[in-house]
């Protein structure tokens, strides 16, 4: 894999009140730059109805009374997600989403920007660490859950159901993938 210095990977985690954007609420975001883990983003949103599963907000913790009262509504969430994004990004350089399972964190995540803002700042761009990591070591969909990848580099952390902590573990996961094919983090970006 070549460096590609026109990528700048973002890390990307969330929580949720349910399986489907059109009926549950996102409920968090975490954020990180892949090579550089430290520089974070998170916020908790609003709910934006009161549907939820008992068994969703089991996982995270979360609460979806807690989080009317103190959560930001989703329009300023995502604002503020996209101007960190931008922050993060230099110039000449486009943002790509990353997640564990992305088809689920970018499900809610692009709802969200293009209902609330109108625009996603990842455009169609996005990575799935479980298909990389399937590709990679030529294993099938059933052995890439966490602890699987986990353990080939060296972790045992498990997913603890925090949205920015959860996007910082797997960025350290896609940082070592990357630097296993060749790819950028491997010359200090």
């Amino acid at each position: 894999m070549q460096n590609k210095e026109y990528e700048a990977y973002i890390s990307v985690d969330i929580e949720t009140a349910g399986p489907s954007p059109s009926q549950y609420s996102m409920l968090s975001i975490g954020a990180c730059m892949v090579c550089d883990p430290r520089r974070t983003f998170y916020v908790e949103l609003q709910p934006v109805n009161d549907k939820f599963l008992p068994s969703a907000l089991s996982i995270s913790g979360l609460s979806m009374e807690a989080l009317a009262e103190r959560g930001l509504a989703p329009a300023e969430a995502m604002a503020r997600f996209e101007v960190w994004a931008k922050e993060q990004v230099p110039e000449g350089q486009r943002p790509i989403f990353v997640a564990f399972n992305a088809p689920f964190d970018w499900m809610f995540v692009n709802d969200y920007f293009h209902r609330t803002i109108g625009q996603n700042p990842f455009g169609h761009s996005a990575i799935d660490i479980k298909a990389f990591f399937m590709g990679m070591a030529g294993v099938s969909w059933e052995e890439t859950d966490m602890r699987r990848v986990a353990a080939r580099y060296g972790s045992t952390r498990k997913l603890t159901h925090h949205a920015l902590q959860d996007a910082v573990d797997q960025a350290r996961l896609f940082r070592n993938m990357l630097r296993e094919a060749g790819g950028i983090c491997s010359r200090g970006h």
